[in-house]
């Protein structure tokens, strides 16, 4: 039986979530994919993690994740304790009312349990943004005006004196809201984030840690008390992956890589399997930023992957990680979050009993 994550009971535990973006794999259809998500949801519950968030992208044969609402929808009622939410809705390309409607229902169906994570970068191409949205080329600009009204729908509150919209309410109406976080990889999201006294979430995985801690530290020094956060909640979101034993856990990861190559070369294609990646020559160029990748990597055995985490998170100051795992068969990413949950609890027991 696996001990739930972070659960020791200490103030200073790190916090386990996970980010689902849905990955479309090789010889399986998206539709699969969307379909592994909803069991992996309850499995994580089951394991312990706090939040399960899904992602949003648009034209891809890499990423079936584009309605998270629907998928938010799906898991929240197939759960019983994880928080569920977006990381995140791409605010510009939608009407800040039909969101604010969305996640009101949402949160009638879970009472407590709805996150309302928002970007403002378009999570698609040009054309794709445009076909979402024909004004996606001013939207953008507009951003932190879309937030203000958000919030004001999202909590019942009357809009700005003399906006056009202030009459307008969002149904159904009740006593809880989602907790909205902003998400970002730049400094800008974090200025949104501490302006409006919301938490911030960077996303490390994009970045591989680069102007992370140049992020919180705008967030952190700028932030301004909110009435459901009096002080800031920093957290990041690392791609990460665990195995039973480091041979395992590299063969896994040579998925990842494959796939990371093809990126480089303009191609967002599905996830190949382990196999698929053995089977393909590497020019020396390709061979040297498949070890950048793994240099930065979170690769290894449970142990060795929640070491890591802790150390990340100590380097940065946050009490909260989402994990993104990647693999091409369900069972091993299912098996990497048990085993850094599994870890992770017994490091932080024998931390706290030191």
């Amino acid at each position: 039986m696996c001990r739930a994550a972070g659960m020791t009971g200490t103030d200073a535990m790190l916090r386990l979530s996970v980010l689902d973006q849905s990955t479309i794999v090789t010889g399986r259809t998206p539709a699969a994919s969307i379909r592994e998500s909803l069991a992996l949801a309850r499995h994580c519950e089951a394991l312990g993690y706090h939040r399960y968030w899904l992602a949003e992208h648009h034209n891809s044969e890499a990423i079936a994740g584009t309605a998270p609402e629907v998928l938010i929808a799906a898991i929240a009622a197939t759960t019983d304790r994880i928080r569920v939410g977006s990381a995140g809705v791409m605010l510009p390309h939608y009407s800040s009312l039909k969101v604010a409607e969305q996640f009101r229902v949402l949160e009638a169906i879970a009472p407590g349990r709805i996150d309302l994570g928002l970007g403002r970068a378009p999570g698609s191409d040009g054309l794709t943004a445009y076909a979402l949205n024909p004004n996606a080329a001013t939207a953008a600009a507009h951003f932190p005006a879309q937030v203000r009204d958000l919030l004001d729908w999202l909590a019942g509150r009357p809009l700005a004196e003399g906006h056009p919209f202030r009459d307008i309410r969002a149904q159904p109406a009740g006593p809880g809201e989602p907790e909205v976080w902003m998400l970002g990889s730049s400094d800008y999201g974090a200025q949104v984030a501490a302006h409006f006294g919301l938490p911030y979430c960077f996303a490390h995985f994009i970045t591989g840690g680069r102007g992370c801690a140049e992020a919180l530290a705008v967030y952190r020094d700028g932030y301004r008390p909110s009435a459901r956060h009096p002080t800031p909640h920093a957290a990041l979101t690392v791609w990460a992956l665990a195995a039973e034993t480091e041979a395992e856990a590299e063969r896994q990861f040579s998925s990842r890589a494959e796939w990371w190559l093809g990126r480089e070369r303009g191609m967002f294609a599905a996830l190949p399997s382990p196999e698929e990646a053995a089977a393909r020559s590497y020019s020396e160029a390709e061979q040297e930023s498949a070890a950048r990748l793994r240099r930065r990597a979170i690769v290894g055995t449970g142990v060795q992957v929640a070491r890591m985490l802790l150390d990340l998170a100590a380097a940065n100051g946050v009490e909260e990680i989402a994990i993104l795992t990647t693999t091409h068969d369900p069972e091993a990413r299912r098996r990497s979050y048990a085993l850094v949950a599994e870890a992770l609890a017994d490091a932080q027991v024998a931390l706290a009993a030191e």
